[in-house]
């Protein structure tokens, strides 16, 4: 949804080149949008390191505007002097809040006795690098890693794919379900109340583009496969970089 509604914007925007008034702070720029796109409102709107250009965010969806309302572009903000990302940044504190307010209940988790470190992975039961993760579980556990499944048929929802990561979710033992799925066994048909739709969904609004997606706790996102080995020394240096 959020995606399609900075669509509309971009579009209006190349489409008008008056400015009604000079728009020079946040208000203003706020009454422009809420003028194009009603049904939704900006998550937040604010100045950049860049004099006269706002962040303006819609869910995880991030966009610029000039202060005059006249220009606005849609893409990555770098830092040469400092190599700093700044779009990236404000999508890595976007996921974290949306990280800490998730619902473990509603995953599928596989944990140590006393975890050191939380992953959460946005996964998809037909994809081979997701296996190739699933398949070093034990190995990640060693490690103090505690990994959070949610379920991202990429798909899309009424798939294939989509309705064996409901299979799994509905199986008496999941964790032993999801398992056998990873390895290409096939799980009985079932169907319940499932939470696989809203974490698709969820996955969408963090920017997942493809499986297995890796969360760090700071919201931080690794895309791909990474060997055990390789999650532990990233967790560690996170760990101690704090």
């Amino acid at each position: 949804m959020c995606k399609l509604i900075v669509c509309v914007l971009l579009s209006a925007f190349c489409m008008s080149s008056v400015w009604a008034g000079e728009a020079e702070d946040i208000a203003n720029i706020k009454e422009r949008l809420t003028k194009l796109a009603p049904q939704e409102q900006p998550g937040s709107i604010k100045s950049t390191a860049v004099q006269g250009l706002y962040e303006v965010m819609y869910g995880s969806d991030i966009f610029y505007l000039s202060a005059d309302g006249r220009y606005v572009f849609q893409g990555t903000l770098l830092d040469l002097e400092t190599n700093e990302n700044l779009t990236e940044s404000t999508r890595t504190g976007i996921r974290s809040k949306l990280i800490k307010d998730l619902d473990e209940s509603k995953m599928i988790v596989f944990s140590p006795k006393n975890p050191r470190h939380t992953l959460t992975v946005f996964t998809d039961i037909d994809c081979g690098y997701c296996r190739k993760l699933h398949a070093e579980m034990a190995e990640i556990n060693s490690y103090g890693i505690k990994v959070r499944y949610l379920m991202f048929p990429r798909s899309g929802l009424n798939t294939p794919s989509f309705q064996k990561a409901v299979n799994v979710w509905c199986s008496k033992d999941q964790q032993t379900a999801m398992t056998k799925s990873k390895a290409g066994e096939s799980i009985p048909q079932a169907n319940c109340d499932n939470p696989i739709e809203a974490q698709w969904l969820m996955g969408q609004k963090m920017g997942v583009t493809g499986t297995p997606a890796l969360l760090m706790e700071d919201g931080t996102l690794l895309p791909g496969y990474k060997p055990a080995k390789n999650l532990a020394a990233l967790l560690d240096a996170q760990a101690k970089a704090k």
